[in-house]
């Protein structure tokens, strides 16, 4: 089986840092382990050396680190292991697959992240007792939630190795969330890791204070042939599928798995790149904008109409519906309350489903009109959209580059006012007048 880092896709320097973080953080419980031992040893028992929890000899053949005698000084066996860290990177460049991984080495039997042990196994499955996943599913992390995660976190791990707080989308953390969690970044338990995950170290991302004291891992896009390669040894895909799938996505693997794997998406996909067709004029432009909507807003609900079922269920459930017992009814008319806290939940995530499908599909459409641009100006470039390159090449000659770059800025304007709040129809409408307009 291969180790805990084999899917995170063109990232060789940052998984050089941390194997190294991660070999470091193992050697920091085996040398606490050395002297647990050293002090529970009768005085002067100790002479001959002391052996790990893992049975390797003390000095370098047992930590990896040099000797003591070599340097004049006891060697840190810490060093290049800290206790919180930032993964940055682009949409699809791996951020959560890192911060997992990373979360499944600290966790390996032997701190190497072998992908055997059950250290890694419990990790990568999301089941292990000691590693905490937060994964927003609506607009924003609250304070209320990050304060119960800090207090678990704070715990002692109860595998003997450390407790790892892994947080999604850290830039969803509100202000108040932040505080709670610079707090205990601030003073951190001695055996908790904290792995946040955020698009860039921008204060509009994580704050300055958060990011002072932590470690930041960058990643970069992956290039198109390690997403293609990784789709086809993974995951089955033929080969030309994997690469037409993942030039169109821009170096995005979970989007590349998508549209390798979902006719669905390869439906939707079609329908978006058709919008600069359709641009015939004004009514033209609010028709596309509806149906860009209205599309988004279906695959939102598609994807979320199954787990919001099963959720009330379960809560319906656990609050005695269906029971034949005495107060089994009244219990049920007094859960109004948890059942319209638990819509509200659900309403939040179908928001952040219908915000995150439309952007993908603005996504596609900025890569059309980087297609135009690029062949106005003859770059010696490849197209990301093979499958519309005509198109693309007859809008170059019909706007010019001037034209095709102000409407691909028109398209990235409306992410950015998306992403600030506007309502995503009036930003879709206003973008579609701007494609029509030029």
């Amino acid at each position: 089986m291969p180790d805990v880092f084999a899917d995170l896709v063109g990232q060789d320097e940052a998984v050089a840092t941390l194997r190294r973080a991660a070999a470091a953080a193992a050697a920091v419980l085996r040398q606490a382990a050395a002297d647990r031992a050293t002090a529970l040893l009768p005085v002067g028992a100790g002479d001959e050396g002391t052996a790990g929890d893992d049975g390797t000899p003390a000095g370098p053949a047992g930590d990896g680190t040099p000797d003591a005698g070599a340097t004049g000084r006891a060697p840190d066996p810490g060093a290049g292991m800290t206790h919180a860290w930032i993964f940055t990177g682009p949409p699809g460049s791996g951020r959560s697959v890192a911060a997992r991984a990373f979360a499944a080495s600290l966790q390996c039997a032997y701190g190497t992240g072998c992908g055997e042990c059950p250290g890694c196994h419990t990790t990568l499955a999301g089941t292990h007792a000691d590693v905490r996943l937060v994964v927003p599913e609506g607009l924003s992390i609250g304070v209320g939630e990050m304060r119960a995660l800090v207090l678990r976190a704070a715990s002692t791990p109860s595998g003997g190795r450390w407790q790892v707080v892994v947080i999604e989308d850290a830039d969803r953390l509100t202000e108040a969330a932040g505080n709670a969690l610079l707090k205990a970044i601030e003073e951190p338990p001695p055996r908790t890791v904290f792995l946040l995950c955020a698009p860039s170290t921008h204060p509009d991302d994580v704050s300055v204070t958060v990011r002072s004291r932590c470690r930041v891992v960058p990643l970069r896009q992956p290039p198109a042939t390690a997403v293609a390669e990784v789709l086809v040894r993974r995951d089955g895909v033929a080969p030309d599928v994997a690469q037409w799938a993942a030039a169109a996505a821009q170096g995005h693997v979970g989007r590349a798995r998508r549209l390798a794997r979902d006719p669905e998406a390869r439906k939707r996909r079609d329908a978006v790149l058709a919008v600069p067709r359709r641009l015939t004029g004004v009514g033209a432009a609010f028709d596309a904008a509806s149906a860009l909507i209205e599309a988004a807003e279906a695959e939102a609900e598609a994807s979320v109409t199954e787990a919001d079922a099963a959720e009330r269920a379960a809560l319906e459930t656990a609050l005695g519906a269906g029971g034949t017992g005495r107060g089994a009814a009244g219990a049920i008319r007094g859960a109004a309350g948890q059942l319209k806290d638990l819509e509200k939940r659900q309403k939040s995530r179908a928001t952040r489903a219908q915000r995150d499908a439309l952007d993908r599909a603005l996504v596609d459409l900025a890569g059309f009109y980087r297609d135009a641009l690029t062949m106005a100006l003859r770059a010696p470039v490849a197209p990301v959209h093979i499958d519309t390159a005509a198109l693309a090449g007859a809008g170059a000659q019909k706007w010019d580059a001037e034209g095709a770059l102000r409407r691909l800025e028109a398209v990235l304007e409306c992410r950015t006012a998306i992403e600030a709040n506007v309502k995503p129809r009036i930003a879709v409408e206003a973008m579609m007048l701007a494609l029509w307009r030029g």
